[in-house]
């Protein structure tokens, strides 16, 4: 973990987030590490790279999905139905959190289906 790694915008957005709520060194967007009397914006925050040991260390880890699209490209898996990339700790997962309701809300539609056919022959 220790090369820089760019961010796209959208991954840009949700580090700033995820700084903003979660990172004990940010307080109101200045950095308390770096502060020495004079108040240091957080470089993280203006940056479209991953800067900060301690971010890196400490507060990245807790969004598993934006953790694992930077870091674990071994341990991403891709969604059958929009290809997107996203972490999972189980083997028999095949679908993205986005696509897992619609596919269950449509399997469940499906098998319901087949059981009021069943019922009505």
């Amino acid at each position: 973990m220790s090369e820089l790694k760019r961010l796209s915008p959208q991954q840009s957005r949700r580090v700033n987030a995820l700084i903003r709520k979660e990172c004990c060194n940010c307080f109101d967007g200045n950095c308390i590490l770096l502060d020495d009397g004079e108040s240091c914006v957080c470089p993280q925050l203006i940056s479209y790279s991953l800067l900060c040991k301690w971010f890196r260390a400490a507060v990245l880890p807790l969004d598993k999905l934006l953790f694992a699209e930077l870091y674990q490209s071994e341990d991403k898996r891709r969604c059958s139905v929009c290809g997107a990339a996203f972490a999972s700790t189980s083997n028999n997962v095949k679908y993205c959190p986005d696509c897992r309701k619609y596919i269950t809300r449509r399997q469940a539609a499906e098998r319901m289906r087949k059981k009021r056919a069943l019922v009505t022959k």
